[in-house]
């Protein structure tokens, strides 16, 4: 029998989380349907699938973390869950048809780009590929990271990461104890704290905390913005607008935010009565400097008699007992990590080879650079989506990854308007100022100046998750590809044709 032929394909993603369902509707409305989703697991969803924790929702109100492209009027509230957030994103699937496009249990392996075919070459689970584009989806929220505690191994009882899960497992009349004090943790300890038998907080350091504006969402608000859609877009409008109005207190005026610092000291201090632990769960860095989180349950779940707070990390485990940094010992039976995600050191990097042999990996080890958050150099018709510096701290992701969208569009086009076997890779230059721009931007934000230790920095402190603006300023410097900003590839031989007409500035 003849070797069945290795599949081609114009554009690939990677991942089938907002982002990559996003690119593959956009795809779809372009009239581009020779393109394939690569999907790890055996279901879409992306972050809202691997992240089922108790408690899991979002800290986005759920008109503005929705596409503007499929809007969705029967929110249940005004913060949606996320088993809502996962049913939404499969309807998404369905009703622009992607899963004739989607490879399940296809996890990327390697990429490879071929200077000689203009091409990537991917090894994935389900066999190999090629494709002309890569869009990497695969999101800075995807890999959890665990700290490498000494002694962890000789723990007898349950481990397991806040977004791997272990239903399996009964926390009923558990000693359990949490590691971290992020936006999973203060989710999962009120959510758990009724029903084990003790609970250990360990708190390396204590977030800001402000109340969370949540309610169901009413059935006449459904039939309006169902029946009257104009009233569904201001109601995006207004939460958006507010938001885009609090970004130069975070960019450019962090000494603004002590007025937000009161209300959430205020917030603590209505359910924690025992000075000597509010002293403990108040942070010493000015608010936003690390995420604000919303909760209205989590101080009240910390007050209960069940409930321990250790101020220090985890530092060792000796079999059963844990050891914190301050010395004190905790007798567990299970440990649910809630320490976050390689967001500085994506491992879809390790796996992406570029066109002078290094790895992206190899490229960002001084940290992560790339075009308008999209076109790293050195790396052809590779963009990603949520890349360097696309990041926010007080907005819907969603209105950043529907920029990138219009800019690998805009990609694409120019690929046909310059035809015939080409590759656009962004230039050094390019990417260098670009990058030089953002960082001149970022020295005087909260981030940078707050004074704290936060998963926005990489290992050498500098800032390469964070947008250091407005979405709808990101959304203007991402409209349309800049030639000037790259490098025409032809195949060896090919004809040298024009670049067309393009800007010579790099502007942010």
């Amino acid at each position: 029998m003849a070797e069945r032929e290795q599949q081609h394909v114009r554009v690939a993603v990677i991942g089938s989380g907002f982002g990559g369902l996003g690119a593959a509707v956009r795809l779809r409305r372009q009239g581009i349907t020779d393109f394939v989703v690569l999907e790890r697991a055996d279901s879409v969803g992306g972050t809202w699938r691997d992240n089922s924790y108790p408690g899991c929702a979002c800290d986005v109100p759920s008109h503005l973390y929705s596409f503007s492209f499929a809007p969705n009027p029967e929110w249940p509230r005004n913060f949606s869950g996320q088993e809502h957030i996962r049913a939404y994103l499969e309807r998404v699937t369905d009703t622009f048809g992607l899963r004739p496009h989607i490879r399940f249990n296809a996890e990327v392996r390697g990429l490879r780009w071929s200077n000689s075919a203009l091409h990537w070459e991917i090894e994935t689970a389900s066999g190999a590929l090629t494709a002309d584009v890569v869009v990497s989806a695969t999101g800075p929220l995807s890999d959890p990271k665990l700290p490498d505690v000494p002694g962890l191994g000789t723990f007898p009882g349950k481990v397991f990461h806040s977004a791997r899960w272990d239903h399996d497992y009964d926390l009923r009349a558990k000693r359990v104890a949490m590691i971290g004090t992020g936006a999973s943790a203060i989710q999962i300890v009120p959510a758990i704290q009724p029903e084990v038998s003790r609970l250990t907080l360990f708190q390396r350091t204590p977030p800001w905390v402000l109340p969370r504006a949540d309610r169901k969402i009413s059935a006449a608000e459904k039939w309006l913005h169902t029946k009257v859609p104009a009233t569904r877009a201001a109601r995006r409008g207004l939460l958006w607008g507010i938001r885009e109005l609090q970004v130069s207190a975070f960019t450019k005026r962090p000494n603004e935010l002590g007025l937000i610092e009161f209300l959430a000291k205020n917030h603590m201090r209505k359910a924690i009565k025992d000075p000597g632990m509010r002293a403990a769960l108040t942070p010493d860095y000015r608010i936003g400097c690390k995420r604000i989180l919303l909760s209205n349950t989590y101080y009240p779940a910390l007050a209960r008699p069940n409930v321990d707070l250790v101020p220090a990390g985890l530092t060792e485990v000796r079999g059963a007992t844990l050891v914190a940094a301050d010395g004190s010992e905790t007798e567990a039976d299970a440990i649910v990590f809630g320490t976050g995600f390689h967001v500085t050191d994506m491992p879809i990097a390790q796996r992406v080879t570029g066109a002078n042999g290094k790895t992206l990996a190899e490229e960002w080890k001084d940290g992560m650079a790339a075009l308008r958050g999209a076109s790293a150099a050195g790396f052809p018709n590779f963009l990603t989506l949520i890349g360097p510096n696309t990041g926010l701290g007080n907005s819907s992701m969603i209105l950043m990854i529907e920029a990138q969208l219009n800019y690998m569009v805009d990609f694409l086009r120019q690929l046909d308007v310059l035809g015939g076997k080409i590759a656009l890779t962004a230039r050094q230059s390019a990417v260098d100022e670009w990058t030089r721009k953002i960082q001149r931007r970022m020295e005087r934000t909260v981030w940078n100046t707050g004074g704290c230790d936060s998963w926005y920095l990489d290992a050498n402190g500098r800032n390469t998750t964070a947008w250091p603006g407005t979405t709808a300023e990101f959304k203007k410097v991402t409209r349309q590809v800049d030639l000037a900003e790259y490098e025409v590839l032809r195949p060896p031989g090919a004809a040298v044709g024009t670049s067309g007409s393009a800007r010579a500035e790099v502007a942010v």
